[in-house]
């Protein structure tokens, strides 16, 4: 059976920026392998709960769950991997400034002869486009982690991910779980690599999930 894939996409109050995305996703992914979508709403008061709700009667891979109230980005995360249907999972952020069109160059490395042992894909962001103060606080955060925990990479918090479902929920469960995944992973047994992906500027609305988030 071929590879099929399920993309998650934890987000907050994003009714500016998530349908665009969605229909991103579908362009980038049809024809690359059967997909679903699954778009986790981390406790929305935005509107995006009513948009989302019409969206699911007219894109048939979309899926919806609904915190009742905010978790986390690592909450939101957990419980889209839980309710995949596939086993090999994809993430990008839903304020859009993941491109769609990277998600095909996070699966490619797991269709490759050999790839039994990689567990993880993970986006390196190249020519961010957040502000100065948002690079600076990624800046730092991802070096003080690089040095203690040595694993290897240097923009953990980029959310363009794919990872095997069963790796993912084996490991330890914990707030900020996804900013640790490559060393969490290496640490399971499983390879880890890094790629390049682009980034881009956010067109509306701010940010809602940060390195405290």
């Amino acid at each position: 059976m071929a590879t099929q894939i399920s993309i998650v996409v934890p987000c907050r109050n994003e009714a500016s920026n998530i349908l665009a995305l969605i229909d991103g996703i579908v362009r980038s992914m049809t024809g690359v392998r059967p997909f679903e979508i699954i778009v986790v709403d981390d406790g929305s008061d935005d509107g995006m709960a009513v948009l989302l709700a019409l969206a699911v009667q007219d894109r048939p891979v979309l899926r919806v769950l609904r915190h009742d109230r905010s978790g986390g980005q690592s909450a939101a995360i957990h419980s889209g991997v839980k309710a995949a249907c596939h086993d090999l999972i994809c993430t990008l952020d839903g304020d859009g400034q993941n491109p769609p069109e990277e998600l095909p160059r996070m699966v490619a490395p797991f269709l490759l002869p050999g790839a039994g042992t990689l567990g993880l894909v993970a986006g390196q962001r190249v020519g961010r486009k957040d502000t100065l103060a948002r690079r600076f606080a990624s800046r730092f955060a991802n070096g003080l982690r690089s040095r203690v925990l040595r694993d290897g990479t240097r923009d953990t918090g980029c959310g363009l991910k794919c990872f095997r479902r069963e790796a993912f929920l084996a490991l330890p469960y914990f707030d900020h779980m996804h900013r640790y995944l490559p060393a969490l992973v290496k640490r399971a047994g499983w390879q880890s690599i890094s790629v390049p992906v682009n980034h881009r500027e956010r067109t509306a609305g701010t940010s809602k999930y940060g390195n405290r988030g």
